[in-house]
C-alpha cells in the first residue's frame, strides 16, 4: 500500500532523525540503561512529544498514519526511545480525550513541548494483564484523594515528571494524574531487563499521596473501561509499528550481511534455508506494515473496526518481529550473539513486544473470542 507524497517525506524525516540522532548509539544506550537527556531534548525540539496533542495546546495532531510512521522509523533504531514516545503518548492521549478543561490546560503545553514527560502507571507487582485487579487504593480527603500503593514496570518510569496513575476509589477504577515532586512519591529505579533496557524502567511507590480532585482524569469508575482501555489502544497501535520497524531493522542487517559474508565459496544469500529466512522476513514485513496501515486507516476514518484491527496488527507484528530477531541471530551466528552488536539487541527487544500492551496469549483469547462471536 503505497503512501501519498507527504506522508514519504515525513517519513523520510522520521527517518534521518533516528538513523543520525538514535541507530548508531542505541546500543551504548542499551549497555547503559538511560536514554541521555540531550536526545530526549533534540527529540522534543522536533515537537514528537506533542505528535498526539491539539495544535491548539501547542502539540502536532498528527494523524494516526503519521504518528505510526513516527513509530516504526524509531523502532527501527531504538526500542526504547520507541517505548519513551508509547507511554507519554498514551498519557497525552488521556488527557486530551477524557481530562477536564482545566487539566488540559494545565498539561497539555507541558506534555506537548517535552518540558514535563509522562508514564502510564497501570501494572502493579501482582497485577499486569488483569487491569480491573488493582491494589492501588484513592481514599478521598476532603476536596481531593489520597493515594497508596506500588505501580512496578512503568516505562520511563526513572525520570517522567508526572505519571498517570490507576487507583481503585470506592471499589470503582479511577485514573489521576500525579506529578512527580508531589510528598509521598518514591521513584525507584528497575535494572537488568531482558529487552528495551534503556527504557528506565522504574517502580513507583505511593505513600499517601494527596492530589487535588482537578487531578481525576475523567469520572471514579471509568478508569479502565474509558481512560485505560483507550490509552493502551494508543499504545498497542504504537508498539505494533515499532514491531514493523524491528522488521525493517532485522531485515535491513541481515541482507547486509548475506551479501558480503561467503561461505563455501559463494555468498551466503545463495544458500536456499538463508533464503528461506530472508524471504519469511520480508513477507513479514510488509504483511506487518499493511495491517498497521489499515489499523491507522480506520482511526483517522474514526471507524471502530480500529480497535479489531489494532489488536490484529499487534499480535501479528510482535510475532513475527521476535521471529525475525531469532532469524537474524541465526544468520549472523556468533557476530549476532555478541553483546553490543544490533541483533542482539533485536532479539531482546522483540522478546519484549511480545509482552508489553497486552501479551501474546492475551491478544489470542481476545482475538479468538472476537472472530467466534455470533
Amino acid at each position: 500500500m503505497p503512501l501519498n507524497a507527504l506522508l514519504e517525506q515525513q517519513q523520510q524525516a522520521f527517518r534521518t532523525f533516528a538513523r543520525k540522532e538514535v541507530e548508531p548509539h542505541a546500543d551504548r544506550w542499551d549497555h547503559e540503561e538511560e536514554i541521555p537527556r540531550d536526545l530526549v531534548d533534540a527529540f522534543a525540539a522536533e515537537g514528537w512529544f506533542g505528535a498526539l496533542i491539539p495544535e491548539r495546546y501547542g502539540g502536532l495532531a498528527y494523524d494516526a498514519v503519521t504518528f505510526g510512521l513516527l513509530n516504526e522509523e524509531l523502532g527501527a533504531a531504538c526500542s526504547s526511545v520507541r517505548s519513551m514516545l508509547t507511554v507519554h503518548s498514551m498519557v497525552s492521549h488521556a488527557v486530551t480525550r477524557w481530562g477536564s478543561s482545566s487539566l488540559r490546560e494545565q498539561w497539555l503545553p507541558r506534555l506537548a513541548t517535552g518540558s514535563s514527560v509522562g508514564a502510564f502507571c497501570l501494572s502493579e507487582p501482582s497485577s499486569g494483564s488483569d487491569a480491573a485487579a488493582l491494589e492501588t487504593i484513592a481514599t478521598r480527603d476532603g476536596e481531593g484523594f489520597r493515594l497508596t500503593g506500588v505501580k512496578k514496570w512503568i516505562t520511563y518510569g526513572q525520570r517522567a515528571d508526572v505519571y498517570l496513575v490507576f487507583a481503585a476509589c470506592d471499589g470503582k477504577p479511577a485514573a489521576f494524574l500525579v506529578e512527580r515532586a508531589t510528598p509521598g512519591v518514591e521513584v525507584v529505579p528497575v535494572h537488568g531487563m531482558l529487552g528495551t533496557k534503556a527504557s528506565m524502567i522504574a517502580e513507583v511507590r505511593l505513600r499517601d499521596v494527596k492530589v487535588p480532585q482537578t487531578s481525576l482524569v475523567g469520572r471514579v469508575g471509568f478508569g479502565v473501561t474509558a481512560v485505560a482501555t483507550s490509552a493502551l489502544d494508543v499504545g498497542r497501535y504504537s508498539v505494533a509499528w515499532g514491531c514493523v520497524g524491528i522488521l525493517s531493522a532485522a531485515l535491513r542487517i541481515s541482507l547486509k550481511h548475506v551479501r558480503d559474508r561467503t561461505s563455501f565459496g559463494v555468498p551466503i544469500a545463495e544458500h536456499q534455508l538463508v533464503q528461506r529466512m530472508i524471504a519469511d522476513m520480508a513477507t513479514s514485513h510488509r504483511a506487518s506494515r499493511l495491517l498497521c496501515l489499515e489499523a491507522g486507516e480506520l482511526k483517522d476514518a474514526g471507524d471502530p473496526r480500529t480497535i479489531d484491527a489494532t489488536w490484529t496488527a499487534k499480535y501479528f507484528a510482535s510475532c513475527q518481529a521476535f521471529r525475525a530477531a531469532a532469524d537474524v541471530v541465526q544468520i549472523l551466528g556468533a557476530q549476532g550473539c555478541a553483546q553490543g552488536h544490533p541483533a542482539n539487541r533485536l532479539l531482546r527487544d522483540a522478546k519484549i513486544m511480545e509482552i508489553i500492551e497486552g501479551s501474546t496469549q492475551i491478544q489470542q483469547t481476545y482475538l479468538a473470542r472476537t472472530a467466534t462471536a455470533p
